[in-house]
């Protein structure tokens, strides 16, 4: 499937939501799946200490490399433009500064990475046990990121271009490998935590090279001359400037979760190890949150541009039921498999208690949060991106500081600090909702033609 061949402009509104948000779910869902194999893997052949020590550093990391994941979604809006406007000169600048701006990320973001992981570890008061292991995985996990960012900046072209398919096969097999080479590595070798590490690392340049292939023999006028990497000024600070705000709303979500990591650590290995296992399984809801949410934010541009302002709105209405239904549906499955799951990560029966009393905070009320997906995606789609960025910087990041180092102090108990999580959402929702109804957010369709981002 061809997102570029869904037109969102017409047709039944929920069924084109729908048909444009699966390859998007289904790469979500592999990149999930990604995630999740280090971690079960390792509960099940390494130990409880081994997965907390794994699961001690996933929001870290999310944090440090979101930043720059960001970026590629900048590079990829104006290599979408581009295309779009036929511009094959400014396509040729723009796919080549892409790559050299995935390049030096990648080689700072190693660098940063392993330098800086044992010290931001000890921050965040992760317990000592699993520190040696959570540092030592860390450290191996950001010397691949110079292929994932590679992959990520590649896999981001080829979706502006229209092509959806190579970016989830590279991933499925990227994936099949990555669980595999886990399961030689630390269930038949017993490498621990480093085995998974590497397993990551070998997956992800298995990924970079099968999209560094596909760019570099396409005959499109988006082909890659790997000779030919560099920086064109002009267009690269033009992708940058879209860039750098998507990357510091991606740090600023990660960094609320790093707080709530932090006030986990605080409770030991089992709970590390349990939370880390519910967020791996809850992740799965989130995949198909983000792919309506995306899916809402090109619905809204391609609406608003064609001047159907109604459509816009019942757009959003119907993006609304869906995230609900689907997050409603999908959630209560899981919480009614919660026992065997959690199982499933780890025998431990008390790490098993941690993970289920993490799932049923968010699941029960994770409708609420694919719904202020929703309005972000929509609003951003309409060209105001800077009030997602602070709603979440102020309703989320700046809520969950006040609750883990100003309230939880005086309840220091591990359901007490869950309530982070749906509380924040409440707080979003109630900040998008009386946005909403008191700015006039959308665009009037007489208008539309100077209408510019703010």
């Amino acid at each position: 499937m061809r997102i570029r061949n869904v037109s969102l402009t017409e047709g039944s509104i929920w069924k084109q939501l729908l048909i444009f948000a699966m390859p998007l779910m289904l790469s979500n869902f592999l990149q999930q799946l990604y995630n999740t194999a280090d971690l079960l893997i390792v509960g099940r052949f390494a130990g409880t200490q081994a997965q907390a020590a794994v699961g001690a550093t996933g929001a870290l990391a999310n944090m440090l490399v979101g930043f720059f994941v960001g970026l590629a979604t900048g590079c990829a809006v104006v290599v979408a433009q581009m295309y779009g406007a036929e511009d094959d000169d400014g396509l040729y600048r723009m796919v080549h500064s892409a790559m050299s701006i995935a390049l030096v990320s990648g080689l700072v973001l190693s660098i940063g990475g392993f330098l800086f992981s044992t010290p931001l570890l000890r921050a965040m008061d992760t317990p000592s046990d699993i520190l040696p292991e959570a540092s030592s995985y860390l450290k191996i996990f950001f010397i691949g990121s110079i292929p994932s960012l590679l992959y990520n900046m590649g896999a981001g072209i080829l979706r502006s271009v229209g092509d959806s398919k190579r970016p989830f096969y590279f991933l499925a097999v990227s994936s099949i490998t990555n669980i595999l080479l886990d399961l030689l590595f630390v269930g038949a070798f017993k490498w621990g935590v480093q085995g998974a590490a590497w397993a990551t690392i070998i997956s992800q340049v298995l990924a970079a090279v099968l999209v560094l292939l596909s760019l570099s023999r396409t005959t499109g006028s988006y082909r890659l001359y790997l000779r030919d990497i560099a920086f064109h000024g002009p267009v690269g600070m033009r992708a940058l400037k879209i860039g750098v705000p998507a990357g510091f709303q991606s740090v600023l979500i990660s960094g609320s979760n790093v707080i709530i990591q932090t006030a986990v650590n605080g409770f030991g290995t089992l709970a590390v190890a349990g939370f880390a296992s519910a967020g791996r399984i809850d992740g799965f809801v989130w995949v198909s949150l983000n792919a309506i949410a995306l899916a809402m934010m090109t619905f809204m541009g391609q609406n608003v541009g064609a001047g159907q302002i109604e459509r816009a709105r019942k757009g959003l209405r119907q993006a609304v039921i869906l995230v609900i239904m689907i997050s409603g549906g999908i959630g209560a499955f899981i919480l009614i498999l919660s026992k065997p799951l959690a199982a499933l990560f780890n025998p431990d029966p008390q790490v098993n208690q941690y993970t289920r009393q993490v799932m049923l905070y968010i699941l029960s009320i994770y409708w609420l949060f694919g719904i202020n997906e929703v309005f972000g995606g929509a609003l951003r789609g309409v060209g105001r991106s800077v009030v997602p960025m602070m709603v979440t910087l102020i309703c989320m990041s700046g809520f969950r500081v006040l609750w883990v180092y100003g309230i939880l102090p005086f309840k220091h108990t591990f359901d007490f600090m869950l309530l982070a999580y749906p509380l924040s959402w409440i707080i979003t929702f109630l900040a998008y909702i009386i946005y909403m109804k008191k700015v006039e957010w959308m665009p009037v369709a007489e208008k539309i033609e100077g209408y510019e981002e703010t």
